[in-house]
Order: C-alpha cells, then sequence, then structure tokens
C-alpha cells in the first residue's frame, strides 16, 4: 500500500462528505466540489491553503500532533478516524503501528496452552482469538459450535473476511449483511493504517479486491472503525436467530491479536438459544470425548 496515495484518500473522502453546512460555513453558490474546499478545511484549521494542500497530497511525515489534531477537528473526525490519521503520519515517518511493539513474525498465540485453557475457562459465552487479518486462531468448545459455518471441514485458517465476501453462507449467517460487510471493512482499513507494510494484510486485500465488488467499493471509501464493543445478530442453521453482545479485549503478550467474547442477555430468548447450541456441541464431541477415553 503506498503510503501518500493512503493519507491522499483518506483525507479527500473525509473532505468530500463535510458539507459546507455541517462544517458551520455558508454554502455559496455554483459550488464545483463534493464537501468542502482545500482553502476551507484549511481555514478550518487554521493553516495557510499551501500547507494543508502538500499535507492532502500524501505529504504528511513530519506533521505534528498539534497540526494533525487541527485536522481532525476541522474535518470533524470521529476517535476511530483520528487515531488512523495519527497511524498514517507515523507510518509516513517510519513509526508504524501507533506505537505498540511489532508482531513476532510467525508467532501464533494458539499454541499457548494458557490461552486455550483461559478460552475453555468462558462456558457460558462464544470466546475466539482473532489476528488483524480476520483470522480465528482459537476458540472455547462454544465457539467452534457457533462458527461451524465459517470453519467448516477445516483446511486452511478460517477467515472471517473471506467467508463474508466469498462465501455465500455468510448471507444466512449474517442477517445484517451489508452493516457486517461495512464494519468488517472499516476494521481492516484501520489495521492496515497501523500497519501499511503488513504483507499478509496487503495479500488479503488484494484478493478480495479481486474477487469482490462489494469489497472493492467499501475499501475504496476509506471507512475506519473500531470493533471494541456493541451488539450484533446472527441466524445460525441449529439454533436460529441469536441477539448477542460483544467485547473486544487486548491480548497484550501477542500484539495485534484480539479476545472476542459474545454473550446474550441474561433471560432473553437468545440466552435460551446459545444454552441449546451449547447443549448441541457437547453431544457433537461426545462420541469424540468417549472414544479418548478408551483410547487411555
Amino acid at each position: 500500500m503506498d503510503d501518500r496515495s493512503e493519507v491522499r484518500e483518506f483525507l479527500m473522502t473525509r473532505r468530500a462528505r463535510l458539507t459546507p453546512e455541517q462544517a458551520g460555513l455558508p454554502a455559496g453558490a455554483n459550488r464545483r466540489v463534493a464537501g468542502l474546499r482545500r482553502s476551507e478545511v484549511a481555514m478550518l484549521a487554521d493553516m495557510s491553503v499551501e500547507y494543508y494542500a502538500k499535507l492532502e497530497r500524501g505529504g504528511i511525515g513530519g506533521a505534528s500532533s498539534t497540526v494533525l489534531d487541527a485536522i481532525a477537528r476541522a474535518l470533524q473526525l470521529d476517535d476511530a478516524e483520528r487515531t488512523h490519521l495519527f497511524d498514517l503520519a507515523r507510518a509516513a515517518d517510519g513509526v508504524p503501528l501507533s506505537g505498540r511493539p511489532r508482531r513476532r513474525a510467525g508467532r501464533n498465540p494458539a499454541t499457548r496452552p494458557s490461552l486455550n485453557w483461559m478460552l475453555d475457562a468462558i462456558t457460558g459465552g462464544i470466546a475466539f482469538v482473532r489476528n488483524t487479518h480476520q483470522e480465528i486462531l482459537a476458540t472455547n468448545e462454544l465457539g467452534r459450535a457457533f462458527y461451524s459455518p465459517v470453519i467448516g471441514d477445516g483446511g486452511r485458517v478460517p477467515n472471517l473476511a473471506r467467508f463474508q465476501f466469498l462465501d455465500p453462507a455468510s448471507r444466512d449467517f449474517y442477517p445484517d449483511w451489508d452493516l457486517f460487510a461495512e464494519m468488517c471493512v472499516a476494521v481492516m482499513r484501520a489495521e492496515a493504517g497501523r500497519d501499511p507494510h503488513d504483507k499478509a494484510l496487503h495479500d488479503l486485500v488484494g484478493e478480495l479486491s479481486t474477487r469482490s465488488d462489494t469489497f472493492r467499493t467499501l475499501w475504496g471509501a476509506h471507512n475506519v472503525r473500531m470493533h471494541g464493543t456493541g451488539t450484533k445478530r446472527f441466524v445460525h442453521p441449529v439454533v436460529g436467530e441469536l441477539v448477542l453482545a460483544y467485547e473486544e479485549l487486548a491480548i497484550t503478550a501477542e500484539p495485534g491479536h484480539v479476545v472476542l467474547v459474545y454473550t446474550a442477555e441474561p433471560g432473553s430468548a437468545s440466552a435460551d438459544r446459545l444454552q441449546l447450541l451449547a447443549n448441541w456441541a457437547a453431544s457433537e464431541r461426545a462420541p469424540e470425548r468417549a472414544g479418548q477415553q478408551e483410547a487411555n
């Protein structure tokens, strides 16, 4: 990914979406650009038009935090977008990843027994480890049952982005498919800003851009977001609709990896269905466990 073009396209798309009225400026007549003009952003950020034009062309290297904050305020960036702008500036200065340590090449936290013990200790919810490439690296038993449409019969590591955009089954699993697609790409965009030279992520983006028109369009929108917390709706092939709250937890021992935990509101229909899914998962594993006991 080209650093200068990433900066240019991000700032241009943010400028294009902000109307003069939203920025507290008179709209005027005969406007030939969508959103704000460069001169208007420069005025709002209290800097010269020439300097802002240089930044928007991609020359953001060396820009101070004061300058970046001024641009963020002028363009009314949210927290995720402001972080992304600072990430792009750090990458231009050769200091990517928002100051967090670089990932260890080839390190897979799923190989650490203590992490798997922690996942298995979560019995009332879905818990899994995801990396910056949208790969599911480890799950608890309920997570394996929940993500059975994604995991499939094995082969390569299950990938949430590939499932979203390349597997027709995702349309059934995600009833709010368009929303999920936008979220998936926005999270990937944010990750790309943190480390624009991540080859594996670059390859994944290239694959999905080639094979999915929707992904290519969403990627070009340059929207970013933090996952964090929220509520999502799913339709599982075994138990039906599930409305689940999620929390994302960073694994500080493995920079870039997170644990995601999905739970249902106690006493809700989704909680009952999640328990049904847990019972189904246990029944599916029962023959395997019996075989292991006989072998021992």
